[in-house]
């Protein structure tokens, strides 16, 4: 049997890591990250993120990210997924089409032609998508904020209507779960929807 893979996604200040791990610890699955999850892509996310060294320009940040990502789903991803493992990750392809494709203006297609190469065609079995307004975005971040977080509001607006616009385009794969209130009714949210996914799947 093989496991299924949730990509937790939404745009930085969403709350999206804390909801990954909550809805691992449920499922009893293995939580990853992205870009990460390996010591190659922990490596290629501090060269990513880093925001005070010189950062690579949008081209080199798409394909380190992708270079991460088929470490990643050489290494953890698909061997879990083979075992029987239900796999839970923080970011996946989708956050390279919102971020690199939509976010830095690359072309949706093109990074996300990219990313099929990296993962041998591996897509997520469900993204869950976790959609916060702006205030609330704002006040999770805090004060220190990476490379990428400094993009600023038009960035991020643009990486927000990706994801809205690709959950509406492919319903039967995607949900869009609202993140404001607390974390515990926030991860009561994500359960719901995706055991009753699932349960009709």
């Amino acid at each position: 049997m093989t496991g299924r893979l949730i990509a937790v996604e939404g745009a930085d200040g969403s709350g999206k890591s804390t909801q990954a791990r909550l809805l691992a610890d449920r499922l009893g699955a293995v939580l990853t990250r992205e870009p990460g999850g390996t010591p190659l892509g922990e490596a290629i996310r501090s060269m990513v993120l880093d925001p005070d060294g010189v950062g690579p320009v949008d081209r080199a940040e798409a394909l380190l990210i992708a270079a991460a990502r088929a470490q990643h789903v050489a290494e953890v991803v698909r061997p879990a997924l083979e075992s029987g493992r239900d796999v839970v990750t923080d970011r996946f392809i989708e956050s390279s089409v919102a971020y690199q494709g939509h976010g830095r203006g690359l072309g949706a297609e093109e990074v996300a032609a990219v990313s099929a190469f990296a993962t041998d065609g591996l897509v997520a079995d469900l993204v869950v998508v976790i959609d916060v307004d702006d205030e609330t975005a704002r006040s999770r971040l805090g004060g220190a904020l990476d490379r990428i977080e400094q993009a600023g509001d038009d960035f991020r607006h643009r990486v927000v209507d990706a994801y809205r616009a690709m959950a509406r385009s492919e319903p039967e794969r995607w949900l869009v779960v609202d993140g404001n209130g607390s974390v515990e009714e926030v991860a009561d949210r994500v359960a719901v929807a995706v055991a009753g996914h699932f349960s009709s799947t």
